[in-house]
């Protein structure tokens, strides 16, 4: 649209906000003019009145100009207001792009306090460059996170924190996220906090989030959480579990433009689901990047560890899902962290793997 078709409603408020300026203005010259017929002589009051016609001209102009800027202020905050946002969606995508990461499952001591010296080193031993620490089978959890962060970040490793849904909290199960349970916007905010101060905690994640849509996590709802955790850090990602069968037009609609990316579990289920046939990896990647657009991150979930009702999976498996999920997604993430001695097969697989994609210096 032309500058001049924009402008000009602008304008014509403007001539009506300044009105009566301009009337006081204007009554203001008028009253010197008269004075300056009377004090002057002739000769002189003419030249003095071409020089107040050209000051008036003048003045008109400024006036202008002071309306035009005052309309346009506002509109230039807008612009500046979402140019900061989709720079800082760009710092959350740019977090979460090129993962290579392993899921809850980790080693515990004797008093089941999170083995954080062996943790770390299974991490670096796998290549793994983020571990997504999951708030649930213990009360000491959310301390245990402070304690892996520092130590994370000494060896570069990216750390997210996963939550469980209510569908997976008390009276269903044996215990909640501790310490703020099912106050996901209490969560968020403390998320958010303990980013600035370790900013090796990049992201958040809530398991199972596409199960909890309609009784929880309402696109009002997440707003409300995601403002708040975004106003304190803007760069700390919000990526939630979400499956196939739930990911179409709508949920895409109501819910991408306010998470930064989807951990996606790959379960087969665009034809039945399974822990077999890691075939329809690629498949499945394409059409849900197809909906979301190629810029805004898939991260691919992996069961090395078994399914309550679909079974386990074989190393094989893990092996070619790993294989396609590197090829097709935004990054790759195992569920769960494997045993080095119980599971050592997989985990053998993952280091290897790993380890080639790490050589390549990104995700792809």
């Amino acid at each position: 649209m032309p500058l001049s078709l924009t402008l000009s409603p602008l304008l014509r408020r403007g001539e009506r906000e300044f009105a009566p300026v301009a009337t006081m203005l204007r009554s203001g010259r008028a009253h010197s003019t008269d004075r300056c017929r009377i004090l002057l002589p002739y000769t002189s009051g003419g030249v003095f009145q071409s020089a107040l016609k050209m000051k008036r001209t003048r003045l008109n102009t400024l006036l202008n100009c002071l309306v035009l800027l005052s309309l346009l202020a506002p509109l230039t905050g807008c612009v500046t207001s979402r140019s900061t946002e989709k720079k800082a969606r760009a710092e959350r995508a740019q977090a979460v792009a090129g993962t290579r990461a392993t899921y809850c499952s980790a080693p515990r001591t004797a008093d089941k306090r999170v083995d954080v010296d062996r943790l770390i080193a299974q991490l670096t031993e796998l290549h793994a460059n983020t571990y997504s620490f999951c708030i649930h089978g213990y009360s000491t959890d959310w301390d245990d996170l402070k304690l892996i962060l520092p130590r994370a970040r000494e060896k570069g490793i990216r750390i997210w924190g996963s939550l469980v849904p209510p569908s997976e909290s008390p009276p269903r199960t044996r215990m909640f996220a501790e310490p703020f349970r099912l106050d996901y916007e209490r969560w968020a905010v403390e998320f958010a906090k303990l980013s600035l101060q370790e900013t090796n905690l990049v992201a958040w994640s809530i398991d199972d989030f596409t199960h909890n849509l309609a009784k929880t996590y309402t696109p009002a709802y997440v707003k409300q959480m995601l403002d708040a955790s975004r106003q304190i850090n803007p760069k700390l990602a919000f990526v939630p579990c979400c499956y196939f069968p739930t990911i179409k037009p709508a949920f895409v609609s109501n819910y991408c433009s306010l998470i930064d990316g989807i951990l996606f579990p790959y379960r087969h289920e665009s034809v039945k689901a399974d822990l077999k046939d890691p075939s329809l990896v690629e498949s499945e990647v394409k059409q849900i990047k197809a909906l979301v657009g190629p810029s805004f991150p898939v991260v691919l979930d992996i069961y090395a560890t078994a399914h309550s009702r679909l079974g386990a999976t074989t190393p094989e498996y893990v092996e070619q899902a790993m294989i396609a999920g590197h090829r097709a997604a935004d990054g790759v993430m195992i569920y769960c962290h494997q045993d080095p001695e119980k599971n050592a097969e997989k985990y053998q697989i993952i280091k290897r793997l790993f380890g080639q994609w790490a050589g390549e210096g990104s995700s792809k």
